[in-house]
């Protein structure tokens, strides 16, 4: 039958699974886990830093699903180096955005989902915005300046209340829809069959039992007769009592 290979890498260790589907000639089981690998794997800017990306062309930020721009100030250092670079800067609902004025590709792409802290601190350039990155994004450390220092107290009131809804609600940028609902617990429950146990009456097997030991020293064999229910030849039962009563003392 088909059945869905998974290949998955974990540090240096890879491993294998393989998932069958009991549903003959369904190709749900495929078509499910690609779509969702697939729209995991196109929306990655929702969730991890980008450094030096295809985010901007023609100086405007490539809008991503789902995101919408809520300010663009122009005049912003970015203080990543020894001089600075001057350049543009992007605050949408999913993440922010700077980019070099003279370099498009030199920018950065920082998610909510990837800040730790939001704040303003002094730096050798005078008050900057710092941005600092979970551990899981590389722990990066990154700062702007923005003149006067009250625009650059509105740009950080702006993005922590940002950051605060987002954390509240986060966007994926990945629209599903249930075409399956399932079914409820009640008509799922199967109820138990229990099977008919004949019981045996102890009082008649048990004299069916001491006949047949009383019978243990005769002095000769009986006869022999066909059993119908083993298909052999067997000693003819003592007087009253059949075959089948001796086998259910078994």
């Amino acid at each position: 039958m088909q059945a869905l290979y998974v290949l998955t890498k974990f540090g240096t260790s890879r491993f294998e699974f393989v998932f069958t589907n009991l549903v003959k000639n369904s190709p749900r089981l495929f078509t499910t886990v690609q779509a969702v690998h697939r729209s995991y794997e196109t929306s990655k800017l929702f969730r991890d830093l980008k450094l030096r990306g295809a985010i901007i062309k023609d100086k405007q930020l490539q809008i991503l699903p789902q995101e919408h721009v809520f300010n663009k100030v122009v005049g912003v250092w970015n203080l990543s180096s020894d001089q600075g670079n001057l350049g543009t800067f992007f605050v949408t609902n999913v993440r922010v955005v700077w980019h070099a004025n003279l370099a498009e590709n030199f920018n950065v792409s920082i998610p909510y989902l990837q800040m730790a802290t939001i704040r303003v601190r002094e730096s050798k350039f005078g008050p900057a915005l710092v941005i600092e990155t979970t551990p899981q994004s590389g722990g990066y450390i990154l700062g702007f300046r923005v003149d006067p220092k009250e625009k650059l107290l509105e740009m950080q009131q702006e993005i922590q209340s940002l950051h605060a809804t987002y954390s509240t609600s986060p966007i994926f940028g990945i629209d599903f829809s249930v075409e399956e609902k399932a079914k409820p617990l009640s008509e799922l429950k199967v109820p138990q069959q229990v099977e008919d146990v004949e019981i045996v009456d102890e009082e008649e097997a048990h004299d069916a039992l001491t006949a047949y030991y009383a019978e243990s020293n005769k002095s000769s064999d009986r006869e022999p007769t066909f059993s119908e229910t083993l298909g052999l030849a067997v000693e003819k039962p003592p007087e009253g009592f059949t075959l089948e009563q001796l086998w259910s003392v078994l």
